[in-house]
């Protein structure tokens, strides 16, 4: 299933799932308040409200709770999330990244999987703006896919770690490379460089329809990015180097993860222009408009605009 947040024409906001290509069903209206209308209450009790989505599939259109895709804008399918960490799981984008920056391979990154915490009061969904931070000029996406954690859970075991996520969505890490170089210089971050904004989206992708693509400790989804309809970046999450099963069992060692939250995997291969080199492409300037793509998951599209005129 395909769960969304999505905007009314009335200017409420509420959540559900889409039925098919071109419609979407309100959870709350079609349930008659059974199921809430947000995705984080529906996290919270997720096992005993699958039940009662059950009972509702066989909706068709027309009935009450029916919308057209057209008819609504989706947001980003968990505005706010508990929290957001965001690890550094792909080997490829270490490797190259580090070297472009003239920078060797540390071995303690095959010791343990990292992560950072960034703004999860920043999330942007699909086709909002991304303004682009005051001072800013090396402006870049990263290509990520993210877990949503679906039970509370704490010391979490790798190999038990599935039981615990809900699905999966397209992450794009903005990052202002300026600025996280600079304020890393100094032993801690990234900070400003990274949490003015990050997109989910267009929806969450419950784990079931991928369990038949599992590859190793990833999964066989074609991973690509382009910018101004033209393809940058193109990857496989089949290639991560630590399974999502590892990044729960780290995030959750003495600490209680609950549902809601949300883990990054960090940039696939050749995901971003910091990897690529500006060679390649520049750093991103207003007006561009930069694209996510990964199989099974949809397509996530934000426009960069310039951050001098927003408050």
């Amino acid at each position: 299933m395909k769960f969304v947040t999505f905007e009314k024409e009335d200017g409420s906001i509420s959540a559900g799932w889409l039925i098919d290509e071109e419609h979407v069903l309100d959870m709350f209206e079609a349930s008659s308040g059974l199921l809430p209308n947000n995705l984080l209450d529906f996290l919270d009790h997720s096992k005993e409200y699958m039940k009662k989505v059950a009972s509702l599939t066989q909706v068709t259109c027309g009935q009450s709770g029916v919308y057209q895709l057209s008819e609504i804008h989706l947001k980003a399918p968990i505005p706010m999330p508990r929290s957001f960490r965001d690890f550094y799981a792909f080997e490829q984008h270490v490797k190259t990244a580090r070297e472009n920056r003239g920078l060797e391979m540390i071995s303690e990154w095959y010791e343990i999987p990292v992560f950072y915490f960034s703004n999860h009061l920043a999330i942007k969904g699909p086709g909002e703006d991304i303004v682009l931070p005051n001072g800013c000029e090396r402006l870049d996406y990263e290509l990520e896919i993210a877990c949503i954690i679906g039970k509370e859970g704490r010391n979490i075991f790798e190999d038990e770690a599935d039981d615990y996520i809900f699905g999966y969505c397209i992450l794009n890490d903005w990052s202002a490379r300026d600025l996280q170089r600079k304020e890393m210089k100094v032993g801690l971050g990234p900070a400003k460089g990274k949490d003015f904004s990050t997109s989910i989206g267009p929806w969450i992708v419950t784990k079931d329809e991928l369990a038949s693509l599992k590859r190793g400790k990833g999964f066989d989804l074609s991973m690509k990015a382009r910018v101004n309809g033209k393809l940058l970046s193109e990857g496989n999450m089949k290639d991560i180097y630590y399974s999502f099963g590892e990044m729960i069992a780290r995030a959750s060692q003495g600490v209680t993860l609950y549902p809601g939250e949300i883990i990054g995997s960090g940039t696939v291969g050749t995901g971003c222009i910091l990897e690529l080199g500006t060679e390649i492409h520049r750093w991103l300037e207003p007006g561009d408009q930069v694209e996510l793509e990964i199989d099974h998951l949809g397509v996530l599209k934000n426009t960069i605009i310039n951050g001098k005129e927003v408050k």
